[in-house]
């Protein structure tokens, strides 16, 4: 009888550590991402979501373990050119020019993928065909992140999102879980750091813990004050 060894890991975080400044954003992490998985950190402010999501985007390197994909370190020379083409990586500050119109801005991400005709598509389905013609200038923050969605439906396989999530409004967040889950459907893999509630259904859960205990506020000073 033949036993089918089960697959390998798209991405594997292999006892891995992370740093800041000094000190211990994570400890010890494994975690095995497979074709069309998903990882929601989460954590108070500072607490390192996103310097964990530029650890696995290859801008630094884990203070100890590491970080394969598909079976190699992200960080050995050649790979690591090969492993950036398959990222998507939406984070608050936006890639958005306002030289080029809010159409333009997509088709210019389509080019460097080599993919045409997904552009218009992606705009209209994030609610923006009206103003595909416009300077971005014109956009409101919330219209700015629905387009840096649509640059998201022009493929890669690996997306890591850094507050996805802000600035949009409802309609705008169910827009992104659908194409979250859409991008799951067909393999692909997505990792999202968030403070704000996402639904992304059967994905894991990484909690950050607070690098600092929470010092007293005033409000906490009243409410002793009041008790006493």
């Amino acid at each position: 009888m033949c036993i089918r060894k089960p697959p390998f890991p798209r991405l594997l975080l292999n006892n891995v550590s992370c740093m800041r400044n000094a000190q211990h954003v994570l400890r010890h992490v494994n975690v095995s991402l497979h074709n069309g998985s998903a990882l929601v950190l989460t954590g108070a402010n500072g607490s390192g979501k996103t310097t964990f999501l530029c650890m696995l985007a290859g801008f630094s390197r884990p203070s100890a373990g590491e970080i394969l994909w598909n079976g190699h370190n992200i960080q050995d020379s050649g790979i690591f050119h090969q492993y950036k083409l398959k990222l998507n990586w939406l984070s608050l500050k936006d890639a958005i020019t306002d030289r080029f119109t809010v159409l333009e801005n997509v088709q210019w991400f389509e080019l460097l993928e080599g993919k045409y005709g997904k552009a218009l598509p992606a705009l209209e389905l994030m609610g923006l065909g009206r103003l595909a013609k416009e300077k971005p200038k014109m956009l409101s923050m919330g219209q700015r992140k629905r387009v840096q969605l649509a640059m998201l439906i022009v493929d890669r396989p690996i997306w890591l999102l850094d507050e996805p999530s802000v600035a949009l409004d409802d309609e705008g967040v169910k827009l992104l879980e659908y194409i979250i889950s859409e991008h799951r459907k067909n393999g692909g893999i997505v990792i999202v750091a968030t403070h704000l509630p996402i639904e992304i259904h059967d994905s894991m859960l990484l909690r950050l813990p607070p690098r600092f205990p929470r010092r007293m506020t005033f409000f906490d000073m009243l409410d002793r004050s009041y008790i006493m």
